[in-house]
């Protein structure tokens, strides 16, 4: 039995699909079983707990043979990451009290380093948290998602444009698809090891904003041309969609540190995870979706 942390999400399916696929049985943690009745009806136990109650979780991971952990994305955190430190608070005493056999959990490229990284303190903070449990752990230091290209499929149907707050246009990215992050995930879960390690999750290739607007370009069947969102205007940007001034700076260091390279891959110590889905395949699925 292994347990999957956001079984409804991209990853945690991701991840359940692949487990599926090799016969293994998989409990899914849901916060609202009814937006998971397809997995139920799949054969997948369901396990209701909220990410912030410990007991629920610590039921839910017991006697497991591997729990999947993610925590929830936190684009806004206070400054103090005071909303993703009581998390993960609670999810290492659930993994410290239900003692599953091993732990996969998702991280981020760039959580390694201890300043300078933004919104990637929080997977900074998880990674030391769960360093600390006594079972074998692994994190996934994963790429950038393919899948955030989403919020760029209106802007390229609709005006030729993709918005790029990566940059230079020119420069390379390690990006990942989250079906490739799954299949890393199962894998890592049927896998026998001791110890804590690191795993750097990311794509056949590494991409620049110049080929997402490419990738936009054949799957819409016009140009698509990238277009550089100034530095200058991304805290008004933010602010507009939402965002508390106050809480706008931990993006914006985020997006700097890639952009400066002080985020990549290469990081001595790491394994290497190479996935096979190509950018391409991911912005067709993305522009085939409604509207």
């Amino acid at each position: 039995m292994y347990a999957v942390m956001g079984l409804t999400g991209q990853v945690g399916s991701a991840v359940a699909n692949h487990l599926l696929a090799q016969g293994k049985q998989v409990r899914g943690i849901v916060r609202n079983p009814e937006k998971a009745a397809a997995w139920s009806a799949r054969g997948v136990e369901l396990a209701v707990a909220d990410y912030s109650d410990p007991a629920a979780l610590s039921a839910a991971f017991r006697g497991t043979d591997g729990v999947f952990a993610m925590i929830p994305p936190y684009f806004a955190p206070s400054p103090d990451f005071s909303e993703p430190r009581s998390v993960i608070s609670a999810l290492h005493g659930a993994l410290l009290k239900a003692q599953p056999e091993r732990v996969v959990y998702l991280s981020s490229i760039g959580a390694q380093q201890t300043s300078g990284i933004g919104l990637i303190t929080v997977l900074h903070l998880l990674e030391e948290s769960l360093d600390a449990l006594p079972m074998p752990t692994a994190s996934l230091r994963a790429g950038w998602f393919m899948e955030n290209s989403a919020w760029d499929v209106a802007p390229a149907r609709e005006q030729g444009n993709l918005y790029s707050f990566l940059q230079p246009l020119d420069h390379s990215f390690a990006l990942v698809a989250t079906e490739d992050i799954g299949l890393a995930g199962a894998q890592t879960l049927l896998e026998d090891w001791t110890g804590h390690r690191r795993i750097e999750v990311g794509g056949p290739r590494r991409y620049s904003p110049q080929d997402i607007a490419a990738a936009f370009s054949a799957a819409l069947g016009k140009p698509v041309e990238p277009v550089i969102v100034p530095r200058d205007t991304w805290k008004a940007m933010f602010v507009a969609q939402g965002t508390e001034e106050i809480r706008t700076a931990p993006r914006i260091e985020m997006l700097d540190a890639f952009n400066s390279g002080w985020i990549d891959f290469g990081i001595p110590g790491t394994e290497k995870f190479t996935g096979t889905t190509e950018l391409d395949t991911v912005i067709r699925a993305l522009c085939a979706k409604p509207r």
